[in-house]
């Protein structure tokens, strides 16, 4: 076996840009699923954001996860600050402005992954309930104004605030004020992961609608049902969005890398050394060098992981859209994409559901499903239709698949706290609007009864 550490590499040419999604390729058998979710820190006494460091704080939480439950700290770079946890094959990450993520690890069923999750928010709450600390799952910060926010001092992200903002008015929103759940998964040859990819492209937006939790601005009732949604449609066109190109069924693996080689970069990274590099795509990078610095494989995966589209490719498939959720919804994301896209029957039917859908439609569609998420309207249907359909077919799937848990029940018990949503056509958002009215509607109703529905 080949025990060189190659990603100091150079890259020579286009097949060696595939050879990360080659290497991906996974047997039926072996395939995983994993999740990650976000979710916001408050100090529980004031509401105020949780800043990155102090006895109150982002660092004080990591210190306790690490001292008194076997996490490990990362650091960039030796004597680097403190950016994320890890524990095996798990992770505890920073978003820019502090927002807490577990990077699950893959497991064979959603139920396992439930069960990491499940213990993850327990181990969070023994922690952080001593430093009157609270955590939101919600997918725009509900008080928040980018101003109140800290900043986590990780390499990239500095980067990131003076040139997203360049590429489109809400780009710092997208960094620093919004929160999401997201599903990985595997694929077993080529032609089954743009397969994958188109599905999860045309149907994103209908997940997005389904899992709407995010209708708070600044300590207000905002426009949108998802403002997260919204904040994604104001965002660099050039890394973002449903990837028009990928709807077509004659696109390869190639196709997506010849994407990537033309989206702008960020960085190249040599040690704790950072050059930045934004505006040159890496095509050009490839050709020209940049700073005496030549293309390696590092830079390439580097590179992928600033690419930000609903669904993307990389070591998986990861899809992308719906907001951060309340407890008992998290762990329906990862079950919805698992029933779709794992059993064949399946994925053969999600195709013909969305066999009518082209980009444009559902580009089109997207500012007024971030509005009114299931009563907007996608051709003749409105999502509700659509999402009971994606549902039926993903429930389907995962009974197919009957991978059960030590009671005997198959992962489609995932899908329920969903599908009640869905039978009230109603939406995690609606939810906590009609909880704020319940609570007399006023602005001193928000803070309780946002705490209430959005607590993890």
């Amino acid at each position: 076996m080949d025990q060189h550490d190659h990603s100091s590499d150079p890259i020579g040419d286009l097949e060696d840009l595939l050879s990360p999604f080659r290497a991906a390729i996974t047997p039926r058998a072996q395939f995983r699923v994993g999740t990650e979710a976000e979710k916001f820190g408050l100090l529980s006494d004031s509401l105020e954001p949780l800043p990155y460091e102090g006895p109150r704080s982002v660092l004080a939480v990591l210190a306790a996860l690490v001292a008194d439950h076997g996490w490990s700290e990362y650091r960039e770079y030796d004597a680097g600050a403190l950016i994320s946890l890890k524990r095996e094959a798990t992770s505890v990450t920073l978003e820019p402005a502090g927002q807490l993520e577990l990077s699950g690890s893959p497991f064979a069923t959603v139920h396992e992954a439930c069960a990491e999750f499940s213990a993850h928010l327990e181990e969070l709450r023994r922690v952080s309930e001593p430093l009157g600390v609270v955590w939101l799952s919600l997918g725009f910060h509900p008080f928040a104004r980018d101003a109140d926010l800290p900043r986590v001092p990780k390499l990239r992200y500095g980067i990131m605030e003076r040139y997203m903002p360049t590429r489109g008015p809400r780009s710092a929103d997208m960094m620093r004020r919004t929160c999401t759940v997201q599903a990985n998964l595997d694929y077993e040859s080529e032609d089954e992961a743009m397969r994958k990819l188109r599905v999860a492209l045309a149907l994103q937006p209908v997940a997005t609608a389904a899992f709407a939790n995010s209708p708070l601005y600044e300590g207000r009732v905002g426009q949108y049902l998802s403002e997260r949604a919204a904040v994604w449609l104001q965002m660099d066109v050039d890394r973002s969005g449903i990837l028009p190109f990928a709807w077509q069924k004659d696109q390869s693996l190639r196709s997506y890398v010849e994407w990537a080689l033309d989206v702008p970069m960020f960085l190249v990274k040599r040690g704790a050394r950072i050059i930045e590099n934004t505006g040159q795509s890496f095509r050009s990078f490839l050709r020209d060098g940049a700073s005496g610095a030549r293309a390696t494989f590092e830079d390439w995966e580097t590179h992928l992981n600033s690419l930000f589209p609903e669904a993307r490719l990389k070591k998986t498939l990861e899809v992308r859209g719906a907001d951060a959720q309340p407890s008992d919804l998290v762990c329906a994301v990862p079950a919805l994409w698992k029933g779709l896209l794992y059993d064949p029957t399946a994925l053969a039917q999600a195709e013909s559901l969305i066999r009518d859908l082209d980009a444009t439609t559902v580009e089109q569609s997207r500012p007024e499903i971030a509005r009114r998420a299931l009563q907007a309207r996608l051709l003749e249907h409105p999502l509700l239709w659509w999402a009971e359909q994606m549902v039926d077919i993903a429930r389907g799937g995962l009974e197919r698949l009957g991978h059960r848990n030590a009671a005997g029940r198959d992962e489609s018990i995932h899908l329920a706290p969903l599908e009640r949503r869905l039978e009230r056509g109603i939406t995690p958002a609606e939810e906590l609007l009609a909880a704020i009215k319940a609570d007399g509607g006023g602005s001193s109703a928000l803070p309780a009864a946002i705490v209430a529905h959005a607590r993890v």
